[in-house]
């Protein structure tokens, strides 16, 4: 049990020097490279720039302790900031105490939810997003986040959550525009643009792969360092350039956040799609990098851990975090082996919270904004986009939908059509599961589908393969499937039903058994079933079909084949077996 909550006590007692330098190193390297981002994803999520640094304290040391992966770091992150800002801007006016109460309060929430879930072992509930449908949300979320730093990164004031609302502000707020700002921003945006692929050009300098790619991703920080420089020297906010300002030098304040029913019954649904849409984000690339280690995690322990981080955000006056893409990225790449990594990088945002703030009053907005954008471009999967296509139309549709929801509604409607059309996809294709008659492949054992293969076959028996697991959404299709197959074969006899892809016969699914074999009965037809699992026909046991039926259950095809066809009335093919 110990271990099941408290991961740490798995990795904690070898914990030894060489470890430890490790770490320490990935630290340093995380906390100067996640600064700029921490402040940015505060901003975007319409909070004072400090509540960035707040949220990568307390949540990273309570991942330590909590999570399962070695590598992951947990913080702000672009969607779920979005998110927050959509969730919050309609209930509190932005920039009051009141919305930094409610983000806390959202976080506690989202907290809550994901360590009931945690709990109760409930890591599966991220399959209802299917990859193409999450794939197009994160590509529009992407586009949104983008879209929605237009106006920090021209001087021009804008709002809103959907492209329409946001294009629009950026017209009627034209006149806004500041040309120093729209310089700095969009210089940042072309440094940071050239920076992610300047490693090749760096390697043929001369430079090591890893020297190469520790000055790119530093990229972040040197347009932080230059621009800031700017506005100071040249006394650029006096010119309209929009700063960061005075960042308070203190510890975040320890406080519960508002438990306020009417806050409470407002941000549950925002709480649960934030948390949802978080933690798959966060055990994709927990799993993707830990594979790459020969590592494992756990995902429902790591429900428990992304809610004790939210908990922890909520309790420090901070936003909802979840595992964070670049910053792990950074951390994995350092050679973090623990989360111990994640604790000492706390420590660092805590040392610069108290002492090196007064050095980021004159950093402009418009290089956050810079920063955020080239951010997202991890999120867009235009290749994405076209395997689909050229794979599955109806994959496509549902991707394609997700998008445009996303755009004209906003990323909460985008997630919960998303589930629905994960859900609705999944109940349509199981709902017409694949059978397929399948005859003898002459002088073998094996059998295959007779409108792809030269096989063998007998007009008095139906040997029908079912190619999905039968359940109450798919059992009335497997009773018109065989009882069209009985009204074309009057010389049938047999029905064997070859179980082998079989996984579940729910309640449902078993009375349209029973119907078919009563039918069948009716018509002079026996039903028999082969290749039955095992934890199926347990189940099976468990009432009275096999009793009443009229066939026999055959440990395999052939052994059904042996027993119930004639030879005498064998249709053999006029030519060998081969792939038609």
């Amino acid at each position: 049990m110990l271990k099941r909550y408290f991961p740490i006590v798995e990795w904690l007692p070898s914990y030894d020097r060489h470890t430890l330098s490790q770490d320490l190193f990935a630290a340093v390297i995380v906390t100067l490279m996640v600064i700029p981002q921490a402040l940015a994803y505060a901003l975007l999520a319409g909070l004072p720039a400090v509540t960035g640094l707040y949220a990568s304290m307390l949540p990273l040391i309570a991942y330590t302790v909590f999570g399962t992966s070695r590598t992951l770091a947990v913080g702000p992150m672009a969607i779920v900031a979005l998110m927050t800002a959509a969730a919050l801007s309609n209930i509190v006016a932005t920039g009051t105490v009141a919305y930094s109460e409610a983000a806390a309060t959202l976080a506690f929430l989202s907290g809550g939810m994901l360590m009931l879930m945690g709990v109760f072992r409930l890591g599966f509930f991220a399959n209802f997003l299917s990859h193409p449908v999450v794939s197009g949300l994160l590509s529009a979320s992407g586009v949104l986040i983008a879209t929605s730093q237009l106006g920090n990164l021209l001087g021009i004031t804008m709002s809103g959550f959907t492209l329409i609302e946001q294009l629009a502000g950026l017209i009627t707020h034209w006149q806004d525009f500041n040309v120093l700002t729209a310089l700095i921003g969009l210089g940042s945006l072309a440094f940071l643009m050239g920076m992610r692929r300047a490693g090749p050009t760096l390697r043929r300098l001369g430079m090591t792969t890893t020297l190469s790619g520790f000055i790119t991703k530093a990229g972040p920080i040197i347009a932080v360092m230059i621009s800031t420089l700017l506005v100071w020297a040249f006394n650029l906010e006096a010119h309209g350039v929009a700063v960061v300002g005075e960042i308070p030098r203190h510890l975040p304040p320890l406080a519960l956040p508002s438990l306020d029913p009417t806050l409470i019954s407002t941000l549950l649904m925002p709480a649960f799609l934030i948390s949802l849409v978080g933690f798959i984000e966060s055990v994709s690339l927990a799993q993707m990098l830990a594979a790459k280690r020969r590592q494992r995690i756990s995902p429902d322990q790591e429900l428990f851990a992304l809610g004790g981080s939210n908990l922890a955000a909520a309790v420090s006056s901070s936003m909802p975090v979840t595992g964070s893409l670049s910053r792990t990225v950074i951390n994995f790449d350092a050679g973090a082996r623990t989360p111990a990594a994640g604790s000492f990088a706390a420590l660092g945002v805590a040392l610069v919270t108290l002492y090196l703030t007064p050095l980021i009053h004159f950093l402009p907005i418009a290089t956050l904004a810079a920063s955020i954008i080239v951010s997202t471009f991890t999120l867009l999967d235009a290749r994405g986009l076209k395997r689909t296509w050229h794979y599955s139309k109806r994959d496509f549709a549902a991707m394609l939908a997700t998008i445009v929801l996303t755009f004209v509604s906003g990323v909460e409607v985008g997630v919960m059509v998303g589930v629905g059309l994960s859900l609705a996809l999944f109940l349509y294709t199981t709902s017409r599961p694949h059978s397929a008659l399948v005859g003898r492949v002459p002088g073998t054992e094996h059998f295959r589908n007779v409108e792809r293969y030269t096989t063998e076959h007998d007009p008095s028996v139906a040997l029908l393969r079912v190619d999905e697991s039968l359940y109450f959404a798919n059992a009335r299709y497997l009773e018109d499937t065989v009882y069209a197959m009985v009204a074309e074969r009057p010389a049938l006899k047999h029905v064997v039903l070859i179980s082998s892809a079989v996984n579940l016969i729910d309640a449902s699914a078993l009375e349209s058994l029973e119907a078919i074999n009563s039918r069948l009965d009716d018509s002079q037809v026996k039903l028999h079933l082969a290749e039955v699992k095992g934890p199926v026909m347990d189940k099976l046991k468990q009432s009275d079909f096999l009793d009443h039926l009229t066939g026999d259950v055959f440990l395999s095809t052939y052994y059904a084949w042996e027993a119930l066809h004639d030879e005498k009335t064998v249709v053999k093919p006029t030519q060998d077996a081969s792939s038609s």
